[in-house]
């Protein structure tokens, strides 16, 4: 009898690519993988469900997300299967990577830990903890699955193409999680995009720590631009999204491209953090009001429709009233579709986390409040351009209460909003009338 394991995923699309990755080779090594999601905890309480391992993929980026990474790992060992020795409990990702032997001291409740540099070995890992022994050819096989073996119903996919990072950001600790930057080759990244076309995927989102320097460390060099070019006109059916490139990183190329390709969303993703240049700086950051304000316009000039989106933080260590003043001004004047706020977090083993001037847990939380209704408000406005317009739509699915929903082009996956539907099946692309708005949700009927 097979053994019967399931993932918890915490965190970003990234993560949830690693699981995609890791479920593959499992399945082709014989496990059966079961989703968490249709598993009830009375089911694995009771015995019905029969998991032999529950593996929690977590995320360590934040505090907020440590802190939910620990509970979930806490609340998994406390069903009684675990608890009996039944099922077995695998942390893997962002955890055992930033907190190595500390954690798996501190953690005697997991039987195994996984950095994110060792999740191909999954299937080795398990095996131990079930005294599975393969044969040599059977052993060659599930070593030799390619990093871009893939499983997947939906109609939408992400798709790592680098992983690791070499900004060193003040306030960000991904490069002491997931290493220095590397480029995932074409190849490779062809090969993942032809299986999930292959499996029914209508959109893929391209995604990495750094999207836009994709290429850069490869030989010969490439580049983001040539790589969406390549993918585009290969898959002339499949929808491509690309997010998080940085803004010094939006070359005249990328967007000649994007322009260039029907089935290239119009919709950039681009974290300015912040827009003062100071806090810019001693975030290790590039960039300027100005230099951003001018960014935005040659944008705008190349693909006039674009739908855009930023991140700021606020509350940043040394930040003014002025300043984040100057911060709300800008939001209200450039107009941006989807605006992502987050409040300081002084992250261990960052340079941020020692500076002075630390702004009080009160005054960050009332600008986070600031920020986010002011842009909300100028997101919502946004979106009501859309009324009167037919868009593409990409069918998704139905929600509990059994309504019909899809994203247009303008709206990327877990970040935006959807768009409400009469009619449709999942993995269609259908002309629609938008006919209202509603904050970040739009509202419309199929045509034809």
């Amino acid at each position: 009898m097979s053994k019967r394991v399931s993932f918890i995923t915490l965190g970003c699309a990234k993560n949830e690519v690693d699981t995609a990755h890791m479920t593959a080779r499992l399945v082709q090594a014989g496990y059966e993988v079961l989703d968490w999601e249709d598993l009830s905890p009375e089911a694995i309480d009771g015995g019905e469900a029969r998991l032999d391992a529950i593996i929690v993929n977590t995320c360590s980026f934040l505090r907020e997300a440590i802190e939910e990474s620990l509970d979930t790992i806490f609340d998994a060992a406390g069903l009684p299967s675990v608890a009996d020795g039944r099922t077995k409990l695998v942390v893997t990702g962002c955890l055992p990577s930033r907190f190595g032997d500390d954690l798996e001291s501190e953690l005697s409740e997991a039987q195994a830990f996984i950095p994110c540099k060792d999740e191909t070995a999954i299937v080795a890992t398990l095996d131990q903890l079930f005294g599975i022994v393969r044969d040599s050819r059977t052993e060659d096989t599930t070593g030799s699955i390619a990093r871009t073996s893939r499983l997947t119903t939906a109609p939408s996919a992400y798709v790592k193409i680098s992983d690791g990072c070499d900004r060193f950001c003040s306030f960000c600790a991904i490069p002491f999680i997931r290493g220095r930057y590397h480029s995932f080759t074409y190849e490779s990244i062809h090969e993942e995009v032809q299986q999930l076309v292959e499996q029914g995927v209508v959109e893929v989102v391209l995604i990495a720590q750094d999207t836009g320097i994709w290429g850069s460390d490869l030989e010969p060099k490439r580049t983001l631009a040539s790589l969406l070019d390549s993918l585009a006109s290969s898959f002339p059916g499949t929808w491509f999204r690309v997010l998080y490139i940085q803004p010094e990183h939006v070359s005249e190329e990328l967007l000649a491209t994007i322009a260039s390709h029907e089935n290239i969303c119009n919709y950039l993703d681009i974290p300015f953090q912040h827009v003062d240049r100071s806090l810019l700086k001693s975030m290790n950051r590039q960039g300027s009001r100005e230099e951003f304000l001018q960014l935005i316009d040659r944008i705008r000039t190349i693909l006039p429709e674009v739908a855009l989106r930023t991140t700021y933080i606020v509350g940043y260590p040394g930040e003014t009233e002025e300043q984040f003043d100057a911060l709300c001004d800008f939001v209200s004047e450039t107009d941006f579709d989807y605006v992502g706020v987050f409040a300081f977090s002084p992250e261990d083993g960052t340079r941020a986390a020692e500076l002075p001037d630390r702004v009080d847990e009160d005054t960050k939380q009332e600008r986070l409040r600031t920020l986010r209704e002011l842009a909300d408000t100028v997101s919502s406005s946004q979106l009501k351009r859309f009324i009167g317009q037919t868009l593409d739509v990409l069918v998704l699915g139905w929600e509990e209460d059994g309504q019909l929903l899809g994203r247009s082009g303008f709206q990327a996956p877990d970040v935006d909003g959807v768009t409400y539907l009469d009619k449709g099946t999942p993995g269609q692309v259908l002309p629609v009338l938008i006919e209202d708005t509603l904050y970040y949700e739009m509202e419309g009927t199929c045509e034809g």
